[in-house]
């Protein structure tokens, strides 16, 4: 009989993917555009993210498939072109998320080494990758256990910087007129929304989960609504302790430097192991995930079905791959011009999903109304992250449609080369 994951080890997965390279490779950014009102940013993008996990928690417990969201997608939506594109964006979302998560622990790491950052950077973030390839390939509970002991190492590490970081914070820092424009603050929350995007990981648990009508929603709210607190803590302390231009000159590890005033150097060294802890966890929780999406997409005849029984036979091969393309990525590129991207992609996920489970509400029970008002949110911060992207950057937007394009062209272009169709592969109800 298969090993089952259990109510704590999903919760990790889903934590695990959420408090990952996203926090600390961004919350610098994010403070700059919503600078005093940073804690509400992450309080909007979290009540998105919370409203999404009610259609994951429904769908998931409906259609308990390794598929997680390509199943959901192809329930909801049908198999057509629109879901086959969204799959295929899925599946590149996850690996420029890894990509983001590997490139982030490999510049942590590397602060230790002085001159020779460049080189073990591009050591580490090889190093971690390889590692956690070759711990999935173990088994489903060496993953979960693994993703206890990480959390709660880093869990606690973060907690102790907000309860000593708190008695510093400066809280005139955080009054409404220290707070940017309403776009501009909520354009930082989707800036950092890939900081949450990881709690779906869950969904992909859900043929591993012990008693799963009773776990699986209990694991996504707990994840998410304990991640939301976390992270308003973390901004809080932050830009209650940074300037604006200290923020801006540190940026890209913002979070490091704001442990500094109450810590000293001791306290910027230990929030760069929490990096670490974080960014590995991500990567080991994502990389699980990942696996198994991969899988489905060449099951569903989304890639050659002749890949499908040479190399595709079993999740691992998509676990190699996804991997191979992650050490790629984050050693060829800079990958902080595409953290909107990342964002942008989940963002037209979970509108789908929402969607998706509002078309299914009676088979999945739910509140129609409650996905309605996900789906309308997840668009319209969509929306307003290009919008105000587009005054900052509009590199960053092109990426964005790039992104989105290609994944619309390699679906059509094999559609039309290949004539093939597809069906959802859960046949219940």
């Amino acid at each position: 009989m298969p090993e089952k994951i259990g109510y704590l080890s999903a919760v990790s997965i889903g934590i695990g993917g959420m408090v990952g390279g996203g926090i600390f490779a961004v919350l610098g950014f994010a403070a700059e555009l919503s600078q005093g009102g940073t804690p509400m940013a992450f309080i909007i993008a979290g009540l998105v993210a919370l409203v999404t996990a009610y259609s994951y928690s429904k769908l998931s417990v409906t259609f308990p498939t390794a598929g997680g969201t390509v199943e959901f997608l192809n329930q909801g939506i049908g198999t057509g072109t629109l879901t086959g594109s969204l799959n295929i964006l899925l599946w590149i979302s996850y690996v420029i998320m890894l990509s983001l998560y590997s490139y982030a622990f490999g510049s942590y790491g590397a602060t230790f080494f002085g001159d020779s950052q460049p080189f073990w950077r591009h050591t580490l973030t090889s190093s971690v990758i390889i590692s956690f390839t070759l711990l999935n390939f173990l088994s489903v509970r060496a993953v979960g256990r693994s993703e206890e002991a990480i959390v709660a190492a880093k869990i606690s590490i973060l907690i102790v910087f907000v309860i000593i970081g708190l008695t510093t914070v400066q809280f005139e820092k955080f009054h409404p007129n220290t707070w940017n424009n309403p776009i501009t603050l909520i354009a930082g929350g989707m800036t950092i929304f890939l900081a949450y995007e990881g709690f779906e990981l869950i969904a992909n648990t859900a043929n591993d989960i012990k008693n799963p009508k009773k776990t699986l929603p209990k694991a996504f709210y707990t994840a998410v609504i304990s991640v939301i607190i976390l992270y308003v803590l973390v901004a809080m302390v932050t830009v209650g302790n940074l300037s604006v231009e200290e923020i801006k000159e540190s940026r890209d590890f913002a979070l490091a430097k704001s442990a500094e005033p109450f810590l000293g150097h001791v306290g910027f060294i230990v929030i760069v192991i929490a990096a670490l802890l974080s960014t590995s966890s991500a990567i080991n929780a994502t990389l699980y995930g990942a696996a198994r999406i991969s899988y489905i997409i060449i099951k569903l005849g989304e890639l050659p079905a002749k890949l499908g029984h040479k190399i595709w036979n079993k999740p691992l091969e998509g676990l190699i791959i996804t991997s191979i393309l992650t050490l790629i990525i984050s050693n060829l590129f800079d990958l902080s011009s595409i953290a909107t991207s990342g964002s942008s992609g989940f963002l037209l996920i979970f509108a789908s999903v929402n969607f998706a489970n509002y078309r299914l509400y009676k088979k999945t029970h739910s509140k129609r109304w409650i996905s309605l008002i996900g789906f309308i949110v997840c668009i319209g911060a969509f929306g307003i992250l290009l919008w105000e992207t587009a005054f900052i950057s509009i590199e960053n937007v092109l990426i964005v449609v790039m992104i989105i394009g290609l994944s619309f062209f390699i679906e059509v272009l094999y559609r039309k080369i290949s004539g093939r169709t597809y069906k959802p592969s859960f046949n219940g109800s």
